[in-house]
């Protein structure tokens, strides 16, 4: 095992050290129909133009404008023209063609007098109002021509881009393969969910919650299950490392007797680049190489496994997609509680944001930030950063937050 200088690194310094070492997948290519959530993997030009013709914008008539100059007039009504079926002709003087919303308007035209400023009596149409050249004509590439650009590489896919994918006349397309990330929980005292609890077990809940987050980043997560505190139980299971991309371990990663992650998975090869991270929570994280893939060693309290992910997985995740990867965004709300000074770790409190009276942005850290309480995570929706050796701040200040993703 190489192991790197045990020291405290910074947040920013370790987060850089991971993403240094961590690359983008490769693509592969799906249907439009299976791409909502994907990450693009390259810019997507159009097939075909949109409109690929002038259609109406809605019903009524299709005129030349010079006939309807000076209403009321009174025109030749030659035919139709509805969305799907187009009216094979010309419209010449003292001409109209009834005209469908979404229908190519005719040749000969350029107007359109919708058609409750109209009166019909058979084949002879009065028109009450005037009608400008262009009046309700979508032109041909209202929307976008053929060749453009309209969604770039590196873009998570919504809904709408998957639409307008598909009016694109794509039907196909290239996407970053989904990182596979094994996850690997640690310690005697865990059970899963609806087993029987021992007099000293506790309920596993890191591994699955972990598993999920993966899944809301964009990636998929591979819960390994639990090893136990022997080295046999942890290397056993190490074998579903295989089709991962990359290994989170969870618990394990302090200096305790028990924790094996880093004895053991060095006799299988784990290169380590650091070890500890000055922040709180989550003082205990691992990063380093194991079998040519990235590991990360979490810490196994919920709360500190929870925020060391936000920080520095998800990072490494939009990595691996292609996305951009920009430090958290940070803003700043109203404190509204006071908080005493920092020691010499980052802090991230779990806190409620809020809407003061004048609309502005409030945060409330949560009195009790004890890196065990899941559910006060559960309900937070941001971090509040406390900086090392901060100042005391009061109620009334403005603190630097970080929005926890709601999908995560």
């Amino acid at each position: 095992m190489s192991e790197a200088r045990d020291v405290l690194l910074p947040v920013e310094d370790a987060k850089a050290e991971i993403l240094v070492g961590i690359s983008k997948l490769g693509a592969e290519r799906i249907s439009v129909a299976a791409a909502h959530g994907r990450v693009l993997a390259e810019n997507l030009a159009s097939r075909t133009t949109q409109p690929p013709k002038p259609v109406s914008a809605m019903d009524g008539y299709a005129v030349r404008s010079a006939d309807v100059k000076h209403p009321p007039t009174k025109l030749k009504m030659i035919g139709e023209s509805a969305a799907g079926t187009s009216f094979n002709g010309s419209i010449g003087a003292g001409q109209t063609v009834r005209i469908f919303t979404g229908a190519v308007v005719p040749e000969g035209s350029d107007a359109i007098v919708i058609q409750e400023n109209t009166d019909a009596d058979g084949d002879q149409i009065t028109f009450h109002e005037a009608a400008t050249a262009g009046r309700y004509v979508r032109p041909q590439g209202l929307d976008f021509e053929k060749g453009q650009v309209l969604i770039e590489s590196g873009t998570t896919l919504n809904s709408r881009h998957v639409a307008l994918a598909a009016g694109m006349n794509i039907p196909w397309i290239n996407v970053t393969r989904q990182p596979r990330v094994a996850v690997l929980s640690t310690g005697n005292e865990l059970v899963l969910p609806g087993e029987f609890i021992g007099e000293d077990q506790i309920i596993s809940s890191n591994s699955i919650g972990m598993a999920a987050f993966v899944d809301a980043a964009g990636g998929i997560g591979i819960n390994l299950g639990i090893a136990r505190d022997n080295p046999q139980s942890l290397k056993s299971m190490l074998q579903g490392v295989a089709g991962a991309d990359m290994l989170v371990t969870i618990g394990g990663a302090s200096v305790g007797d028990y924790d094996l992650v880093k004895s053991v998975l060095g006799e299988e090869g784990l290169n380590i680049t650091f070890s500890r991270v000055a922040m709180r929570p989550g003082k205990p994280l691992i990063f380093g190489t194991l079998y040519g893939k990235p590991m990360l060693g979490l810490p196994g309290n919920p709360v500190s496994a929870g925020v060391t992910a936000a920080l520095f997985l998800k990072p490494a995740i939009d990595v691996m997609l292609g996305r951009d990867v920009a430090s958290q965004e940070r803003e700043t709300a109203i404190l509204t509680r006071d908080l005493p000074e920092n020691d010499r770790r980052q802090d991230y409190l779990r806190s409620v944001l809020g809407r003061n009276e004048t609309g502005d942005l409030t945060v409330e850290p949560f009195e009790k930030q004890d890196s065990s309480m899941l559910a006060v995570f559960s309900n937070a929706d941001c971090l509040a950063v406390r900086a090392p050796f901060a100042e005391p701040a009061k109620t009334g200040d403005r603190i630097e937050i970080i929005r926890l993703d709601p999908r995560g």
